[in-house]
């Protein structure tokens, strides 16, 4: 039985790695356009209330908008079995992602690209992570509510306006917001 399941499992880990590739591909489609914000490490703890708020399992895409150094792409691999595609604008930051994905031995589930994360088509993803600034949050916004019910977006620190957080959970100095997309939300998104 096991010799059968094998290369069915190999061929669905291949299908699953195609669609990350795509996304991929596409995210890194970006023009020359600098950081909007410096990059500060969401600090472990807060990495780990994050996956954890959102429930992440391994059959989560995991997508984390403004990667840094892939900290939270990893733990979502590593500790959750998710898939987990990174997006930052800034390549030196891709390449030491890239770096510390290989060196935890997660690439055969995570990726990391340079991307501009307000061009990326983040259909794909069943949570959405991030630590950018509340200027940053509030532009994501209607997009964000565009994404198929369900989604669930984790922001550490900042909200997102008027759109109330389904959890709020304070991690030593730090903040974690969480956010189910539901139904019907697209169409009242400004």
């Amino acid at each position: 039985m096991a010799t059968v399941l094998r290369p069915l499992v190999a061929l669905l880990v291949l299908l699953l790695t195609v669609d990350l590739r795509d996304a991929a591909a596409q995210a890194a489609n970006t023009t020359e356009r600098k950081p909007d914000v410096v990059y500060v490490p969401t600090p472990q703890p807060v990495v780990e209330k994050m996956l954890e708020m959102a429930r992440v399992t391994d059959s989560d895409i995991v997508y984390d908008l403004g990667s840094g150094d892939g900290r939270i792409p990893i733990t979502a691999a590593k500790k959750h079995g998710a898939r987990a595609l990174g997006i930052d604008i800034d390549p030196k930051r891709v390449d030491e992602a890239n770096r510390n994905a290989k060196r935890a031995g997660v690439t055969d589930k995570v990726s990391f690209v340079r991307g501009d994360l307000f061009q990326t088509d983040l259909s794909e993803a069943t949570v959405i992570t991030l630590y950018l600034l509340p200027n940053l949050n509030l532009k994501l916004k209607p997009v964000l509510q565009q994404l198929k019910p369900g989604t669930r977006i984790v922001s550490h620190n900042f909200s997102m306006g008027d759109w109330p957080p389904d959890q709020t959970v304070r991690v030593g100095s730090s903040v974690v917001y969480l956010w189910t997309v539901r139904e019907g939300m697209a169409s009242t998104a400004p």
